[in-house]
């Protein structure tokens, strides 16, 4: 039964839409009920915060990539492309201001 347990919980269903402390409460709460010792709790939190941490960067980089594409289709200007217009004038300032031209 344990196995099960675990490998549900460890093919990350839900789990990355969980805070860590849900998913630590729910395994020191399966330590507490006996499905689990305490030897066998602390590797299954181990693997769990493993996946965890895992799951929450493919998440992020998701989202993150998701944010470029609907900010690029929706011709916002990102933070990368204001800066770098921010410097492209700043040297146009520069050669006007010295007399010089451009190449």
């Amino acid at each position: 039964m344990t196995d099960i347990i675990k490998k549900t919980l460890l093919t990350g269903i839900g789990l990355a839409l969980k805070t860590w402390d849900e998913v630590e409460d729910l395994a020191k709460d399966m330590v507490d009920r006996g499905k689990m010792s305490e030897k066998d709790g602390r590797k299954f939190l181990k693997d769990l915060k493993k996946r965890y941490e895992e799951t929450q960067k493919k998440l992020e980089a998701r989202v993150e990539k998701t944010v470029k594409e609907f900010l690029k289709k929706s011709n916002v200007v990102t933070v990368e492309e204001l800066k770098a217009l921010k410097k492209e004038v700043r040297e146009l300032k520069k050669m006007i201001g010295s007399g010089k031209e451009s190449s």
